[in-house]
């Protein structure tokens, strides 16, 4: 599979998620480019924006098993994992599977529970396996997590910990549509608002994707020299008390590499850069008090950062 046929599946899975999604194009290609990159996603918004449909019609269309689970204050780590249950037949413990074994898995309002079941899941993200007692299971291949979380300034939330965020492959801040699109959105309740989708490709060919683009998509020293001097370069912001750590540099790597073959090229180009840098970054630079106090903002930072920071030729 070559990059054009790569770039022609993701137009045709564009093409099926505008059927239920409205104005949303930027955010479904970095999902898609996530999910090859072999990474997951974090989406931050308020209530009512379409975070759950877009998961549940991603699954749809690529034909994958798709599970939700809500987190609440009372969701245990084996809510999420599974867990040993006795068998009075044999006298052993089977092990029952929870919800995270599936494809793409909706980890909706991830910061309603507290840290040690948030942990559950995040350490499912990065090990691609659920340990119970003496025995590991491993999770399907593809295993793909969209988390939600809602603005920290809501109520009753539990920010996830430095250490955790920092396995999302990316955030991605998800707005309300503007008139245009809020008109297009009532068109489509109005008339039928879960329309019908097709199925555009099976895993198979997800596998074979995500092989491909990490073999064959080429990456030059000029631009490896971009991204260490771009995330380096947030480690000395005064207005920062903590910047992104090598795993930045990382996500950049691998999420460039797929931005650039759904877009048919076998090459990363700088311009892949900028545009993931937000989604890839913001999550990962944590402000000092003093910038919060001064109401500094990180898409500032971010923005002043790809205007400093020259591309190497």
């Amino acid at each position: 599979m070559n990059v054009e046929e790569t770039k022609e599946i993701f137009q045709k899975v564009l093409e099926q998620m505008k059927k239920r999604i409205v104005g949303n194009d930027k955010v479904i290609e970095l999902i898609f480019a996530t999910m090859l990159a072999d990474g997951h996603v974090l989406l931050e918004g308020v209530p009512g924006i379409a975070k759950t449909l877009m998961a549940s019609t991603l699954a749809e269309i690529l034909d994958l098993n798709f599970k939700r689970i809500q987190f609440t204050p009372d969701l245990l780590p084996a809510d999420i994992t599974g867990g040993n249950i006795y068998n009075r037949k044999t006298n052993e413990f089977d092990f029952v599977k929870g919800p995270v074994f599936t494809n793409i898995l909706l980890a909706d309002e991830i910061n309603r529970s507290p840290p040690k079941t948030q942990s559950a899941l995040l350490e499912a993200m990065q090990e691609h396996q659920v340990s119970s007692g003496t025995k590991t299971y491993d999770l399907p291949d593809p295993f793909f997590v969209i988390a939600t979380q809602n603005p920290i300034e809501s109520t009753g939330v539990y920010p996830l910990p430095e250490a955790q965020i920092d396995r999302f492959l990316v955030k991605i801040l998800v707005k309300p549509p503007n008139v245009t699109g809020e008109v297009e959105m009532l068109k489509m309740k109005k008339e039928k608002m879960f329309a019908d989708v097709d199925m555009v490709i099976r895993k198979e060919t997800i596998l074979t994707m995500k092989k491909e683009i990490e073999t064959n998509v080429k990456i030059s020293d000029q631009v490896l020299e971009y991204i260490a001097k771009l995330v380096t370069a947030t480690r000395e912001i005064p207005s920062l008390s903590l910047g992104a750590s090598p795993r930045g540099s990382i996500a950049l790597l691998t999420l460039s590499r797929s931005i650039a073959a759904i877009n048919g090229r076998d090459y990363v180009e700088p311009d892949d850069i900028k545009s993931i840098f937000h989604a890839v970054i913001n999550h990962r630079l944590i402000l000092s008090p003093e910038a919060e106090i001064e109401q500094i903002r990180v898409e500032e930072i971010i923005k002043n950062l790809l205007s400093e920071v020259e591309v190497v030729i």
